[in-house]
């Protein structure tokens, strides 16, 4: 069975970060033959703040290295389909939020600048983002993800990646049944497939989607892990296509 639809929904694509190469480019060169039609793509993350610096203060080189990868996935032109999340940092630029952008990327490690969460602007932007219905793909620490869940993120849909294994474990999200959540989603990027079919087996299969993490992950290996799994055809629709598309409101992204 092959699926005719396949969405890989957790890329990062931009031309300013060339460690590793990332520009569309490159992911339709490490995509190639897969029959993947399209990507939900986000700005890489040395794009938007600096990661290695803890004590990072933002200025006017970093504010204009953020807007351009931000638009950088707006302006392509490409008959490949590029769905464009607007990557959201601490000066909580609703404004620059189009309506191009399907979705929001929040990112941080542990040992990456911190976001302020008690400034108002962001209370602001959650706002917007509840008004346009957008989700949003959340990679924090453990106990900043659940803070999220629990008090912000009211009436958003949230996509936590990986399974929950960068955001405190997959098990961690299981014994506290945030899995279970019907605003909670998920996606397959880097994780072993033993987790997969567990998730698939305990939640079923609408609110996790195939996602390669590119260029962390390789979007042919990633997506091969998916189809070699013991799982109905129905469940691999889903995951590495149908899901998306529900989880977007059936609508595509940007196509040149």
């Amino acid at each position: 069975m092959q699926p005719s639809d396949i969405i890989d929904a957790h890329a990062h694509c931009g031309r300013q970060d060339r460690s590793p190469p990332q520009a569309l480019e490159d992911y339709l060169e490490h995509s190639r033959g897969s029959g993947i039609v399209g990507a939900v793509m986000f700005p890489p993350v040395y794009e938007i703040y600096d990661r290695y610096d803890y004590s990072f203060e933002d200025n006017d080189h970093w504010r204009r290295r953020r807007d351009a990868a931000n638009r950088y996935l707006i302006e392509l032109e490409t008959p490949f389909e590029v769905i464009p999340f607007y990557f959201v940092w601490n000066d909580f630029a609703v404004d620059n939020i189009t309506p191009l952008h399907r979705g929001i990327k929040w990112h941080r490690h542990s040992d990456e600048p911190e976001y302020h969460y008690d400034d108002p602007r962001c209370l602001a932007v959650l706002s917007e983002i509840r008004r346009r219905n957008m989700p949003v793909v959340l990679e924090e620490e453990w106990h900043k993800t659940t803070m999220f869940i629990d008090t912000l993120a009211s009436g958003i849909r949230v996509v936590i990646p990986h399974c929950g294994l960068l955001n405190g474990g997959y098990e961690r999200f299981r014994r506290q049944d945030i899995w279970g959540h019907p605003d909670i989603y998920t996606d397959t990027s880097l994780v072993p497939g033993e987790v997969i079919t567990d998730y698939v087996d305990r939640y079923g299969s609408e609110r996790i989607m195939f996602g390669s993490d590119f260029p962390f992950g390789d979007p042919r290996h990633e997506l091969g892990k998916i189809m070699r799994l013991r799982l109905a055809d129905a469940e691999k629709e889903a995951l590495v296509g149908g899901n998306v598309r529900r989880l977007l409101g059936g609508g595509g992204g940007r196509v040149g």
